[in-house]
């Protein structure tokens, strides 16, 4: 299937396939939107001059296609709270915390002689108050994005306002009802309604019984907002289920991890492929809140009887993230210890990515496997 679907979401965004492609990777970004789909950025993370680089190199990638930014914006853009320095940061975390991670990881062989140096940025979450944000905004908005999703509640006004300037749709993640009526009062022109199936950030509720309850939760706004499905999507029959329940297409993330293009390391991608759908967990070890991730032996350690609680957001993030570095790091030259700690977010999908391919390549399986669905469906009705 190469022929484009009938379908008001992609006449809006001007692309032939209403597959959402997020991803931190910009070759995955442009190789999608090149293909027919929609690739989306995720910039979290990103200063406003990394944004502007990663952004300028997909404009000359996309050949004019459609492409999207997927942010963290928080709603209230007028805190005035002032940045916290990274000494006062580290002083908020528990020393048993760190000695924890330290001997977790020299249990699995890793030294941590250097583990602590310097490991919070001084500026760390600055994109989340008023002034960093808006600097992030506006660099995304100096590029021809046709989308702009928040994954962290409700789009601010200033967000919603310069879209409408610019004809640019507004997106937002959405985990539960509630969540869906709040951006719809808001404004917002596309919710990615994720189950709990999803990588990363998820709730409780599965794909199959939210998509649906938020489609029926937001009827009184008529068409002018369309859901895109999310949540352990990897194949087009999935997303076939999905548009056949009322979504307008599919967002995915998981499916693109595995691909040759994406920045996933080696030791990873090895064991993605070799997981099914229950070697993934829920879990607060990596970020503060329940993110779905690979299960290894970095998420058992933190479900032990002698772990402490993990930390909240953002503390938790930042004593994972130098262990992280220095796992990748070692997972990545063939060293044992680190290979049994390695993780990354992702879905339940993860069972159905079975072979590495290239981006291309699982879109256009993408595109024959939902035709073949939507066939199937047709023939069960009487002629």
């Amino acid at each position: 299937m190469k022929s484009g679907m009938k379908s008001a979401l992609c006449e809006r965004l001007g692309i032939e396939f209403a597959l959402f492609a997020f991803s931190h990777c910009r070759d995955v970004v442009a190789e999608v939107s090149n293909a027919g789909g929609m690739g989306v950025l995720g910039a979290v993370g990103h200063t406003p001059e990394s944004l502007d680089i990663e952004l300028d190199w997909i404009d000359e990638h996309v050949n004019g296609k459609p492409y999207g930014v997927d942010l963290l914006v928080p709603n209230n853009m007028d805190s005035k709270e002032a940045s916290i320095s990274a000494a006062e940061l580290a002083a908020r975390i528990p020393p048993e915390h760190r000695n924890y991670v330290s001997e977790l990881l020299a249990s699995h062989g890793i030294g941590t002689a250097d583990l602590w140096e310097d490991f919070i940025a001084e500026g760390y979450g600055d994109n989340l108050r008023e002034a960093g944000a808006a600097l992030v905004m506006d660099v995304a908005f100096a590029h021809p994005i046709k989308l702009i999703v928040n994954a962290l509640g409700v789009p601010p006004a200033y967000m919603l306002e310069q879209a409408r300037e610019r004809n640019v749709l507004v997106g937002a993640l959405t985990g539960a009802r509630e969540h869906a009526l709040k951006h719809a009062d808001a404004g917002v022109d596309v919710l990615v309604v994720a189950g709990t199936e999803a990588g990363g950030h998820c709730g409780e509720v599965s794909t199959l019984v939210l998509v649906p309850e938020v489609l029926r939760a937001i009827e009184p706004y008529g068409d002018r907002i369309s859901v895109l499905a999310a949540g352990g999507i990897v194949t087009g029959r999935q997303m076939a289920a999905c548009m056949a329940m009322g979504a307008a297409g599919a967002w995915t993330g998981s499916v693109w991890l595995t691909t040759a293009e994406a920045e996933t390391t080696g030791a990873v991608k090895e064991k993605m492929l070799a997981a099914t759908s229950r070697h993934t967990v829920r879990s607060r070890s990596r970020t503060g809140k329940p993110t779905r991730q690979l299960k290894s032996a970095w998420t058992d350690a933190w479900q032990a009887e002698s772990s402490p609680d993990p930390l909240p957001m953002p503390l938790q993030g930042l004593i994972s993230k130098p262990a992280f570095t220095k796992i990748d790091k070692l997972a990545a030259s063939g060293h044992e210890g680190a290979k049994q700690l390695a993780s990354y977010y992702v879905g339940q999908g993860v069972g159905l990515m079975e072979q590495a391919q290239s981006v291309r390549s699982v879109v256009y399986d993408f595109m024959r496997d939902y035709a073949d669905a939507v066939e199937r469906l047709t023939d069960t009705l009487e002629q």
